[in-house]
């Protein structure tokens, strides 16, 4: 299939271009997670660090989102979500957005390794280079590759909780709790999204349902299984005494009004439901994050 061009639209500037490039609205809830697992981890709130963490998480998660477009920029003229992105109008060029993103990526990389530890800096380029050279040429060769994305998707998460360390940094095993709960939760959010946008997607020859027959039985199946897996990850925190009760108990409540969702969803499988469960799922990552800091 051979991608068509599409011309410029008049009220599309190359400010708004940029803008659309770093997918700004997705940075910030990746920039919240960090935030919020950094305020959970850290014994004492230093607010040069919040600020790096912000910033530097921000053009971190910008540049990849950017690479991601350099790269697909074809496919995305075949897609009707990502048609009207910068590259596949004719707002930026592949250069343009080339240098953009590597003078974010860089600035980013270097206001956390300065600011907050090298360990943090690192980590945060490491995401670049998973989502970028990793994740997004396997999303056209195997659903595996939701799997390989979910890496770079949780990994702010990490990158708060190392971000409250000291010296080089360091991992500890409760920013592994943190990581994992973030990691599970891709499953069900992205396969949901998934779900609704397959004929787009398929456009492009992107294989990201769990199975190869795409809206099957298969698919509908491991999106609740995985929805029981987030359930019980978002209690290990707790078995391993690392909050308290309260903070146990919303997790459970917002897993089981998941994991509902996702069962109303496996019986009576619709774009539609997909739909409620993808906002179901952005509704309770924060609720969750917000219930572990508290640690009660």
């Amino acid at each position: 299939m051979k991608a068509t061009t599409i011309s410029t639209p008049t009220n599309y500037s190359k400010l708004s271009g940029f803008l659309k490039l770093t997918k700004f609205r997705l940075g910030g809830l990746v920039v919240f997670s960090a935030v919020i697992t950094y305020f959970t981890v850290a014994a004492s709130i230093n607010w040069c660090q919040v600020v790096a963490l912000c910033l530097g998480g921000m053009l971190v998660t910008s540049a990849a989102n950017g690479f991601n477009q350099i790269i697909e920029k074809d496919l995305d003229k075949l897609m009707d979500r990502t048609k009207n992105r910068p590259m596949p109008t004719g707002v930026l060029t592949s250069t343009q957005a080339f240098i953009f993103c590597t003078f974010f990526g860089i600035s980013g990389t270097i206001l956390l390794w300065v600011y907050t530890n090298p360990l943090c800096g690192i980590l945060g380029f490491i995401s670049i280079l998973l989502y970028a050279v990793v994740y997004t040429p396997l999303k056209r060769i195997t659903p595996f590759s939701v799997f390989v994305g979910a890496f770079p998707g949780a990994l702010p998460t990490l990158i708060g909780a190392v971000a409250a360390t000291e010296g080089f940094g360091h991992i500890t095993f409760f920013a592994v709790l943190l990581f994992t709960i973030q990691f599970v939760w891709q499953f069900p959010h992205f396969w949901a999204l998934a779900w609704f946008n397959n004929d787009d997607y398929a456009k492009a020859d992107f294989y990201l349902l769990p199975s190869k027959g795409g809206k099957d039985d298969v698919s509908k199946f491991q999106i609740l299984l995985y929805s029981v897996f987030l359930l019980i990850t978002s209690i290990l925190p707790f078995v391993f005494q690392q909050v308290g009760i309260i903070s146990t108990l919303v997790c459970v409540v917002a897993g089981l009004a998941l994991l509902f969702q996702a069962y109303i969803f496996y019986r009576l499988p619709s774009d539609a439901l997909a739909k409620k469960l993808f906002f179901s799922t952005l509704i309770y990552l924060p609720v969750v994050q917000l219930a572990l800091m508290t640690k009660s």
